[in-house]
């Protein structure tokens, strides 16, 4: 996926094809926000900024880790759905195969959620780094901090679904109530991004 145009990867998301499919997507808006950090924090440089190049060279470096940690995911979950479908399409003619696919559909649904639960823990952090980019970032690439925690909204909301639509087939409780742990916050999270945005909308306008 690192190889491709970003036409390729289009391509390849609006054919009739298991993967990449939403999951993917999510983890690339955690990329894209976390592209778009370094990008105002590159621009926050000079002895205008001096008093804040600490805090900005930690968050440049964050967000540089988080961005190659939300591509890595782009491609883990690829990987994990098309094993979920490789499940589902494991022979059930007998009682045997059937408990054997069955098994196989848990363990493969448990192993899709888990990139989307890292994609929401990635965002996190994001929207954290862009709450504290926004009061000490360069005023001419403030609407890029609005630009990149909508971003990881996104990408956080998106990741929620793709949790949730596993959470069906997974049987085992405590499972189930880790996962539904890991996406609880995410309303927390868009509002906190939304808040952001609004900040930065009001600066603009006024």
């Amino acid at each position: 996926m690192h190889n491709l145009t970003i036409g390729e990867f289009l391509q390849q998301l609006g054919a009739r094809e298991p993967a990449p499919g939403g999951g993917t997507s999510a983890a690339l808006h955690a990329a894209q926000s976390a592209a778009l950090l370094c990008m105002v924090a590159r621009y926050t440089t000079g002895e205008r900024y001096a008093d804040v190049q600490d805090a900005i060279a930690r968050i440049l470096a964050e967000a540089e880790e988080l961005g190659d940690t939300a591509l890595r995911l782009a491609e883990e979950d690829a990987a994990a759905f098309t094993a979920v479908t490789d499940a589902y399409s494991l022979p059930k003619a007998t009682a045997e195969q059937k408990a054997a696919r069955s098994a196989a559909i848990a363990a493969a649904l448990v192993g899709a959620a888990q990139p989307p639960v890292a994609v929401i823990a990635a965002v996190r952090r994001l929207v954290a780094l862009g709450e504290e980019l926004l009061p000490i970032g360069n005023r001419n690439v403030l609407t890029d901090v609005a630009a990149a925690t909508e971003a990881a909204r996104a990408a956080a909301t998106t990741a929620r679904v793709n949790v949730e639509i596993n959470l069906g087939g997974i049987k085992d409780e405590q499972t189930r109530a880790e996962l539904l742990a890991a996406i609880a916050d995410v309303d927390q999270i868009a509002a906190r991004a939304e808040a952001v945005t609004a900040a930065v909308r009001k600066e603009i306008t006024t």
